[in-house]
């Protein structure tokens, strides 16, 4: 048989059948007197052997010693197995985060377990698209940041946020902040303060400690500041650094 047609036979192209001889997998068979390879039944054999191993997810390296030791079939059998378990784990698991964005119909860069706040949270009225970027931008940092630990609070938080009974207050909370300046009166900005505490106190969490507390401090700080105006910012540090008096 000529190259192209034990190709041909094995479903393979010339190219690949060349690659397997150049990397050793597959022998180099005799040659004829005009210089071209003949191919024999054995090699046809060998190659379909290794196109199996192939479509198994072998690499090229690992066949010729298990072609060589066919009683490592059993242990080579269990690494692809397990391989190919965590793969479709990973891919189950892209594939629900795939729907939980499509359900909420979020944006795809949206960290999928806040998709379902972030999409209701936007939608809400007064909300404008701005406040809504920033909501989403201010969402995919702190998740990011955030360890195991931490996140899974924040979706706890996030679920929680997106309650019937607890919307509302929450969209409205946002809406009040937003419309913080340097006129705002002294004691609305407390009663603010006030409302976001007695709203928010009971979903406060420790986990939500991070190891990287310091550095998403950091990096809050550097998004909020061209964003807010000075009572803004003095608000959020004021929340973030724990109660303080109110009248």
């Amino acid at each position: 048989m000529s190259s192209s047609e034990i190709a041909r036979l094995a479903g393979v192209s010339v190219r690949t059948l060349r690659h397997y001889h150049r990397v050793g997998v597959l022998p180099e068979p005799r040659r004829r007197a005009n210089g071209y390879r003949e191919y024999t039944v054995h090699d046809l054999i060998l190659l379909l052997r290794i196109r199996r191993l192939t479509d198994l997810g072998l690499s090229l390296d690992e066949i010729p010693p298990l072609l060589a030791s066919p009683d490592r079939a059993g242990s080579v059998l269990d690494q692809l197995d397990g391989e190919l378990a965590a793969q479709i784990e990973r891919l189950t698991a892209r594939r629900e985060a795939i729907a939980r964005l499509r359900a909420a119909g979020a944006s795809p860069d949206t960290p999928p377990e806040l998709a379902a706040l972030v999409a209701i949270t936007s939608a809400q009225p007064g909300v404008t698209p701005a406040a809504a970027q920033q909501d989403r931008e201010l969402m995919t940092l702190v998740h990011h940041t955030l360890d195991e630990d931490g996140r899974r609070a924040l979706t706890e938080f996030a679920t929680a946020l997106v309650h019937p009974d607890l919307l509302p207050a929450a969209t409205s909370l946002a809406n009040r902040f937003g419309a913080l300046d340097a006129e705002t009166p002294q004691a609305e900005v407390d009663q603010l303060f006030a409302d976001y505490q007695r709203t928010f106190g009971h979903l406060e969490d420790s986990r939500f400690a991070s190891s990287e507390a310091s550095r998403l401090g950091a990096l809050f700080a550097d998004y909020q500041n061209p964003g807010f105006n000075d009572t803004q910012r003095a608000f959020v540090a004021r929340f973030t650094h724990g109660p303080a008096d109110t009248a």
